[in-house]
Order: structure tokens, then C-alpha cells, then sequence
């Protein structure tokens, strides 16, 4: 496995609103890396967990405002991208 492809997809994104969407629509939320597009990102998924991607969505998602005590700040923007696998096929992310 080329490193290129794990460059481009960073973690994936495991919350209960990602959890209902892959168990009822077949959808895995990823945060990838913010320059890649949406080929690059479907190649890095076909190779590095072996299935086959039907669709890709993308959005970039903007830092919040977040505070501590007197100090306040902002959390780190990132690219987020919902990928649809083929029918039956599945993802274990453990």
C-alpha cells in the first residue's frame, strides 16, 4: 500500500450521527486531508480498505469558538468527506 493514500485520508469520524448514517445508508464520514479532491479521495478508499466507491460528498468544515477559563480560541478547521460504498459491502473501522 502506498503512504500517498494513507496521507490523503486521516481519520475517519466516529460519532452517533455518523454511526446512524452507516448502518442505514451505507455511509462512512472521513476527515481528509484539506488539498486532495474527490477522485483522490475515492482511489485512497478503493486501495487502502479494498471496496468499491459509489458516491463522495465533501465539506469543509470551520473552526469554532471554544473557551477555557479567561483563554478562548478556536478548534482546527478540517475537510470532511461522506463516502457511499456498493451495495452489501462494509467498512470495519475498529
Amino acid at each position: 500500500m502506498d503512504t500517498k493514500y494513507l496521507d490523503i485520508i486521516k481519520a475517519p469520524i466516529i460519532t452517533e450521527k455518523s454511526a446512524i448514517t452507516t448502518q442505514s445508508l451505507g455511509q462512512y464520514v472521513f476527515k481528509v486531508d484539506e488539498r486532495c479532491n474527490k477522485t483522490e479521495i475515492k482511489n485512497a478508499i478503493e486501495k487502502i480498505f479494498h471496496v468499491n466507491v459509489v458516491s463522495i460528498r465533501t465539506m469543509n468544515v470551520k473552526p469554532k469558538k471554544k473557551r477555557v477559563g479567561r483563554y478562548s480560541g478556536l478548534t482546527n478547521r478540517y475537510k470532511k468527506a461522506i463516502v457511499r460504498l456498493q451495495d452489501g459491502q462494509t467498512i470495519e473501522l475498529n
